[in-house]
């Protein structure tokens, strides 16, 4: 699950050159790039289903349980379209917009009833490498552990880890980040791992792993490790929340996977375990928002009030305006605007915790505009040349706290 984060520099330097050679191919070039990191992907997946070890105890173990693996191939086969898809669209690679119009996990967008996004974001990649690495940590292994425990308990433990790592995610970090990537479902999948080989060492299995089959299994794996640990995603809350669910789930399903096909009753038993958890973590985390275009939209305002006030200033110039009319111009047309708009950012609910001092500053800006006007609608009417440099100075203030919120937007 990635994180816009600190990484090291020449990672960061490759993925960068990474994301703008992508950025400045020709469609050919793209084509030609997805095409062979198709034929890389089958020719990894012909190498781990077509060992050594093929028609030896274990194999016939795995037949016996499993015959063909087909969830693993399938989720392999949607990140590829979905990487491909990416690949060709006109957003740049790894762009914020670009991976939330794809599926990325979004907080004012997931808790607003956008929750596929839990799942969703799991199949987005932020770019060539990090979609190879997971690969690479997913197909080997998975194509194994699915047949030893059957297909249904494999989906359901990967699609637990995913969805609980991605939740994870939008308690731990900035609602306003984007989360993205397969690796808290990957974790899930390698701790099931440790979980059937914990009750591997309880119960002797019948036929043993064949060394071969270790060594590739672990050497694909290498990439995955390793790309985690160089971006600071190794030891992340949401990496480790996948770890633990396929650990803690693999424990309750593979029990006894040593002599037999997992029983279906507790995946069942798991998946209806890890929903309730969803749904518990979920609930408090609803109607999250994005604060920022609110804030963005008061500038906005503020430049149409005071171009209108700057018109009817010029009409009163010309003398075709009296003072009085000018002052209406304020009442009925300034006062009533701002007012409707304070009142909107009043109304604002889910505002996380970090961008409550914007909402704060609004409000004070609010707060000395709306008076800043007052005192110059009041100053038109008596004439009162005290009243008009009091609004002025209070109009200063404001404008201060505008700008002081507005880079933030």
């Amino acid at each position: 699950m990635s994180v816009p984060s600190f990484m090291p520099t020449p990672l960061f330097a490759l993925i960068v050159l990474s994301g703008a050679a992508l950025y400045f191919m020709t469609p050919e070039e793209r084509t030609r790039l997805a095409q062979k990191v198709l034929h890389a992907i089958r020719t990894a997946v012909h190498a781990v289903t077509h060992t050594s070890a093929s028609g030896g105890p274990f194999e016939d173990l795995l037949r016996s349980r499993t015959r063909w693996a087909i969830v693993t191939p399938l989720l392999g086969v949607v990140h590829v379209v979905i990487f491909g898809m990416m690949l060709f669209d006109r957003g740049a690679f790894g762009d914020t917009e670009t991976l939330i119009a794809w599926g990325g996990n979004f907080a004012p967008r997931t808790t607003n009833d956008e929750w596929w996004r839990l799942i969703g974001s799991t199949f987005v990649h932020g770019g060539v490498l990090h979609f190879a690495t997971t690969m690479a940590g997913l197909i080997p292994l998975g194509l194994v552990l699915e047949r030893a425990i059957g297909r249904l308990a494999f989906a359901s433990i990967y699609l637990a880890a995913g969805l609980l790592a991605s939740l994870v995610s939008l308690w731990i970090t900035s609602p306003t980040s984007v989360s993205y990537g397969a690796s808290g479902a990957v974790f899930g999948v390698y701790g099931l791992l440790l979980a059937t080989l914990v009750w591997a060492i309880v119960h002797r299995p019948e036929a043993p792993i064949p060394l071969s089959l270790v060594k590739r299994t672990a050497a694909a794996a290498v990439p995955f490790f390793i790309y985690n640990l160089m971006t600071d995603h190794l030891v992340t809350g949401a990496e480790v929340t996948g770890l633990a669910t396929g650990f803690v789930g693999g424990l309750v399903i593979a029990r006894g996977v040593s002599r037999e096909k997992p029983a279906l009753l507790r995946t069942a038993a798991v998946a209806f375990a890890v929903t309730a958890i969803a749904i518990g973590a979920a609930v408090p985390l609803r109607g999250i928002i994005d604060v920022r275009p609110e804030i963005a939209r008061i500038a906005v305002l503020e430049t149409r009030l005071a171009g209108a006030y700057d018109a009817a200033v010029g009409e009163f110039k010309l003398g075709r305006l009296p003072p009085k009319r000018l002052a209406q111009v304020i009442d009925r047309t300034i006062l009533p605007d701002l007012q409707a708009m304070r009142t909107r950012l009043k109304s604002l609910r889910g505002v996380p915790r970090e961008q409550a001092p914007l909402v704060e500053a609004a409000e004070r800006y609010f707060a000395l505009r709306e008076q800043s006007w007052r005192r110059r609608a009041e100053g038109l009417l008596r004439a009162n040349i005290g009243m008009l440099r009091e609004a002025e100075r209070t109009e200063r203030a404001a404008l201060d706290i505008l700008q002081t919120f507005q880079p933030a937007t």
